[in-house]
């Protein structure tokens, strides 16, 4: 469970040539085909200023502006609930965009391709001390008298001084006009070009969602699992619909109950854990009468097995996952205090966490906390400061029959009293009232069964799973009998 993140984020193809800030917008000006507006509220114009620096501006800029007045704002772009947010982007880059083409499509429509960039952005200042964040995209043609593809972006600026928030918008912002430009054909790539001049300690993309007909292909959700993968950020969302979402969006200001796995496949216990754990997580004190969001959570490690990830699998079990209609959370988060603290961020709620006896037992490891330096009762202080609280499924051991729970499970004899304590004060709670003929599940022999052609996984899983597995020929369903009927056809 030790966390090892990748700080790739910045690391591009070693084959390709990084350039600087000074040269994609050096040759974005020179560029006589591209022709567009720059509109940026909050932060200031820290993109328009560096086509304005390294001259032949002319060339690109119809027009920069920035509204810093929300009277101002508002006359523009119609009133807004939130001026740092997506909805207020939207509106940006659609009043943008469409002015461009009303007013120079006669014009020069026919030779040039039109883009509207926009940035909506609130950086540190003397009366907001935390970090930056702000949404930013751009709308464009990728060829003239063509219908438009977005790229929206939403980020969190990390320094600790606004001048340096400011600095690495600007810089966020060229790469992001540079690379729909110039690479969007490969979104794999144009996601790596982002964090060019940048690092993961100064910066993180928690949202890249494509749309419009060059980007027709594009599915949004491996989009947000790249994310992770490459570094840009810890964890990314995604609904059940698969819109992808920043979790701020979500999450803000709710109670959440979560449940981590590998969902290879959803089974009944799957579903029961979640049943089970929100009988009792809405009886809390703290949560009666609090909206509840249930999430899933997927970590890098759950998807890898050890291994490459393999992005169709993860489609797989995402077109899957939506039959329960829940929201998704791909993260890199191997140990639970800083999943605790992630989701902390949005919400000061209460949080419960459903799991399974073995994750349990697995937390009571102490080999997975050598790199903390308080050990095992660092991560359990860290995890527990907050009103959070494990949910445990009991487990049906194998061979023995016996039944462990929460409450009776055997730890080391020096965590004995940290485990009693925990279970004393509720924070960690048995499930009750769960189904027994839910305990001799198991996914991975579910899998196995539905590979091999074993009719039998279909009572194993819910309906709907059962339903979308066999009609779409998911997680390998289908390659047993195939291959049953050719080993028949070959004797």
């Amino acid at each position: 469970m030790s966390d090892h993140s990748s700080n790739s984020a910045a690391a591009a193809p070693e084959l390709r040539e990084q350039l600087g800030t000074h040269q994609k917008a050096l040759r974005i000006n020179i560029d006589q085909s591209i022709y567009g507006t720059f509109a940026e509220i909050g932060a200031g114009q820290e993109v328009a200023r560096w086509f304005f620096r390294v001259g032949g501006a002319a060339g690109t800029m119809a027009k920069a502006m920035s509204a810093y007045d929300m009277t101002f704002s508002d006359a523009i772009y119609g009133p807004s609930d939130r001026y740092v947010s997506r909805q207020r982007l939207e509106t940006m880059l659609q009043h943008e965009f469409g002015l461009l083409v009303e007013r120079l499509n006669e014009k020069r429509g026919k030779s040039t391709k039109f883009f509207a960039y926009a940035d909506t952005c609130a950086t540190r200042s003397f009366t907001r001390k935390v970090d930056g964040d702000g949404w930013l995209g751009i709308r464009y043609q990728t060829e003239p008298m063509t219908d438009p593809s977005d790229i929206i972006v939403h980020c969190r600026l990390r320094d600790d001084e606004a001048v340096l928030q400011q600095e690495a918008l600007g810089i966020l912002g060229v790469n992001l006009v540079h690379a729909a430009s110039y690479h969007f054909e490969d979104p794999r790539e144009l996601l790596l070009l982002l964090m060019d001049g940048l690092s993961s300690k100064r910066i993180e993309i928690d949202v890249v969602e494509f749309s419009g007909p060059v980007f027709a292909d594009v599915d949004n959700r491996l989009i947000a699992l790249m994310l992770v993968e490459n570094g840009l950020c810890d964890a990314a969302m995604f609904l059940a619909n698969g819109e992808v979402v920043q979790p701020s969006e979500v999450l803000y200001k709710k109670s959440i109950l979560i449940e981590r796995g590998s969902f290879r496949p959803v089974t009944n216990v799957t579903v029961d854990m979640l049943r089970c754990a929100k009988a009792q997580f809405v009886q809390e004190p703290k949560v009666q009468g609090e909206e509840v969001i249930t999430l899933l959570e997927m970590t890098l490690k759950n998807l890898s097995d050890g291994a490459k990830i393999d992005h169709q699998d993860f489609l797989d079990r995402v077109d899957i996952l939506r039959t329960l209609g829940h929201p998704v959370l791909i993260s890199n988060f191997a140990e639970y205090h800083r999943l605790a603290a992630y989701l902390f961020r949005y919400t000061r709620k209460m949080i419960g966490v459903v799991m399974g006896v073995p994750t349990l037992k697995a937390i009571f490891d102490e080999k997975y906390y050598t790199d903390l330096e308080g050990g095992i009762l660092e991560s359990f202080g860290r995890l527990f400061k907050n009103d959070l609280k494990f949910y445990v499924y009991p487990l049906l051991e194998e061979g023995s029959g016996a039944l462990i729970s929460a409450t009776n499970l055997r730890v080391a004899p020096n965590l004995r009293h940290l485990h009693a304590f925990l279970v004393e004060n509720r924070l960690i709670e048995s499930l009750r009232d769960y189904s027994s003929q839910c305990l001799s599940v198991f996914s991975r022999q579910v899998l196995a069964k539905l590979q091999s052609g074993d009719a039998s996984w279909e009572t194993e899983v819910p309906p709907q799973v059962a339903r979308i597995i066999k009609e779409r020929g998911l997680l390998g369903f289908g390659d047993g009998n195939a291959a049953g009927r050719k080993a028949s056809q070959a004797a």
